[in-house]
This record gives C-alpha cells, sequence and structure tokens, in this order.
C-alpha cells in the first residue's frame, strides 16, 4: 500500500467502529470525539456539551430504571417468562473453580516473579477469577438455585478462587446499587469526593484503572460500614480453611497464583473495562448505565448488558440478549460501548471523562424528593431515552 493510501485511510475511516477516534481529523475539534455507538442511528455528533469536571452531576431525577421497566412490562408483559434461574451458572462456576485451583497447583514450585507466573495469572487467572466475580453478582441475585441458602453457598464457593471472602459483603452493598442508583452515600459504586480531588487527571485516572480492585474493595467498608451477620462469619470461616488447606498442602505460592490472579482481573484487565463501562457519564450525555453488546460478555455472564439487567434484575445471564430482541424499542435506542478496552483507554485520555463523571442523587434523609422520570420507547431522541426495575422481583 503506498503512503498516499495509508493516509487517505487513516484521515477517511471512521476509528468510532473500534471505541476509538470518529477521525484524525479530531484535533481540529475543541470536544474529544464521539465514544458510544447508537444501533439505531449513525450519526456521531454530540448532541451535549462536556460536563463540568470539577464536581459530580447532581440530578433530582428518580433512576431511570424502574420507569423503563414498567414501559417494558406494559408493552411486553411476556417478559415475565425470562424471569428465574439459571442452572447452568453452577456447572460453569464447578467449572471455573476447579481450572483456578488446577492452575495453582501446577504452578506451586514456579517462582512467582517469572514471567509464567505472571502470564498465567493475568491471562488465565485474570480471566477466570474476574468470570468468578461475576458468577458472584449473578449469584447475588438469587439466579442459579431457587433457594436463597443454595446461592450463597455457590457463592461461597465461587469466591474461593478469590482468596479473599467477600461474597456476601458483596450482596448488601450490591442489591443496595440496584435500589438507589446513584444516592450518594447509599451507593458504595459511586466515587468520593477524595476520590475525584486526587485522581482528577490522566496520572490519577492511570492509578484508578490500574488499582480499581482495591477502590472496590476498600471504598464500600469507609462510606458504609456494613455490620457482620453470621453469613459474613461462614464466609470468613469458608475462605481461611480453603486457604489454610491450599497452602498447607501445596505451598504459598499457589494462593499467591489466586491473589494475583484477582489483583489482574479488576486492573488493566480487557474484561475489568465493564468496571468503566457500566455507570460513568460520556459524552456529555446524563444517561447513567450503558450496555456493551460485544464477545468479551461470553466471559463475563453477559454483564454487557447492563440496561436490561438493571432494569430487570430477576432476569438471568442466559436470557438478558432475549430481552434486548424482545423489546428492541426500548434498548437499541440508547448509546451502548463497543469496546471494554478502548473503554479503558478512553477513560484514561480523555479530559471529558474522568472520576467527575458519574450522577448522583442526595438521599431520601435530606428531604429532597425525585422527580418522576417518562420514559418512551423509540421515536424521540435516543439520548433522551431513560430506563426501568424489575416487578417481580428486586433481588
Amino acid at each position: 500500500m503506498r503512503r498516499a493510501d495509508i493516509y487517505l485511510y487513516l484521515v477517511t475511516a471512521d476509528f468510532s467502529l473500534y471505541g476509538g477516534a470518529e477521525s484524525l481529523s479530531e484535533g481540529k475539534s475543541k470536544r474529544a470525539p464521539r465514544r458510544t455507538i447508537v444501533e439505531s442511528q449513525t450519526s456521531t455528533q454530540h448532541v451535549r456539551p462536556p460536563q463540568d469536571p470539577s464536581d459530580f452531576l447532581w440530578i433530582m431525577t428518580e433512576e431511570p430504571h424502574r420507569s423503563r421497566r414498567m414501559q417494558i412490562l406494559k408493552a411486553h408483559p411476556e417478559v415475565t417468562k425470562l424471569m428465574g434461574h439459571e442452572p447452568l451458572t453452577k456447572w460453569i462456576v464447578l467449572a471455573v473453580v476447579s481450572l483456578q485451583i488446577a492452575t495453582a497447583w501446577t504452578l506451586r514450585t514456579t517462582s512467582p516473579l517469572s514471567p509464567l507466573f505472571i502470564l498465567a495469572a493475568y491471562a488465565i487467572g485474570g480471566t477466570a477469577n474476574h468470570n468468578l466475580f461475576l458468577a458472584i453478582h449473578e449469584i447475588t441475585h438469587n439466579l442459579a438455585f431457587k433457594g436463597i441458602k443454595a446461592n450463597k453457598f455457590l457463592a461461597m464457593f465461587a469466591n474461593l478462587p478469590i482468596g479473599i471472602p467477600y461474597s456476601v459483603t458483596f450482596k448488601k452493598y450490591h442489591l443496595e446499587h440496584h435500589k438507589q442508583l446513584g444516592v450518594d452515600g447509599v451507593d458504595t459504586d459511586l466515587p468520593t469526593h477524595l476520590e475525584l480531588l486526587l485522581l482528577n487527571n490522566v496520572a490519577g485516572k492511570t492509578f484508578f484503572c490500574t488499582f480499581q480492585i482495591l477502590f472496590y474493595a476498600l471504598r464500600p467498608g469507609l462510606v458504609r460500614a456494613q455490620q457482620l451477620t453470621r453469613w459474613h462469619f461462614i464466609n470468613i470461616a469458608v475462605q481461611i480453611i480453603f486457604d489454610y488447606i491450599l497452602v498447607k498442602t501445596s505451598g504459598w505460592r499457589p494462593l499467591a497464583y489466586l491473589i494475583m490472579s484477582s489483583f489482574f482481573a479488576g486492573s488493566l484487565h480487557p474484561c475489568a473495562g465493564h468496571f468503566i463501562a457500566e455507570h460513568y457519564l460520556w459524552d456529555g450525555l446524563d444517561q447513567e448505565t450503558y450496555s456493551y453488546y460485544g464477545p468479551l460478555n461470553i466471559l463475563a455472564y453477559n454483564v454487557g448488558y447492563h440496561n436490561e439487567h438493571h432494569d430487570f434484575p430477576s432476569i438471568p445471564w442466559t436470557r438478558l440478549p432475549a430481552l434486548k430482541a424482545l423489546a428492541p424499542e426500548f434498548y437499541d435506542t440508547l448509546p451502548s460501548h463497543p469496546s471494554w478496552p478502548m473503554v479503558i483507554i478512553n477513560f484514561i485520555r480523555d479530559a471529558e471523562v474522568g472520576i467527575f463523571a458519574r450522577a448522583k442523587r442526595l438521599a431520601k434523609s435530606t428531604g429532597v424528593t425525585p422527580i418522576t422520570r417518562s420514559c418512551e420507547p423509540s421515536g424521540g431522541n435516543s439520548e433522551d431515552s431513560d430506563s426501568g426495575s424489575d416487578s417481580k422481583k428486586t433481588d
């Protein structure tokens, strides 16, 4: 290919297909390129000005998923047939836990500083433990078994290769995240003001993306500590016994592999892009939740179908694509992400998105009443479409 042809391609190519710039002429514009895509239209133009980076976006409307849920139930009452548990989940959990234990045992004589150990922890362990993170997320909604106790014990089993007990703690925090999305001081998925002050630049965002797992592990306890229950102690005891047996029979290196795997799973890993993709605000829009429909969903229990999941938490991962297909007038008009890895890159390099790019609401104790959203399917501007929640089951 001639140099002139290469230049012509670089200037005219639509890089938005890859989650990147609209074109290499982006420097001529004061705006960062459009990062999200909309299935039902081809426009890549910005429709809103960029967000003020000095603070979060404080809003007075109610969380969007409840209103869209009610609209979808009205338009498609058959959606309730998609609700229920998914028997396949437990078998995948068993397979991935077995894979991690086998890999950890295989590396029992390998130095943790060796390239082989680190590569295995990133490529195999990071992917497997990220899969287990999302298995626990799925099980938290009681979608693996009909019984609540069976789901709790399966979550603890999925927790084993992660090395640190968290499945019980995660459940309470995550259900609050669903029921009070964006509520300051309640939804612990939200960054704190201190994080905004310290990490609101390229270096800070790089640090945040590298050590995401630590922020998600430590922030909830600092913002909204839980009262320990017997289930917490059971989770802790089961994990300590597993770790002890592993170290006693195979040495400390297998446990080091599992913990290193957990770190990589929540760091600069392709699958970890979903942490940022799900609820950060993009392109100057006030849309609070974004979906991703790409191939990495295969490794992640379809968590990329995140608008669909928040609208109907009682629908298991295997049926979320069916939900989207059932109600395209609601979902195809919403901007979504084309790539999780590019989400991480764009988050770090774009000045228009950062720690500040989250929507927050005041807690009800402040006396401020949220404004009810109106959610109309299709027809209107895709950027103004809203979302709803699950009438049959909220956890």
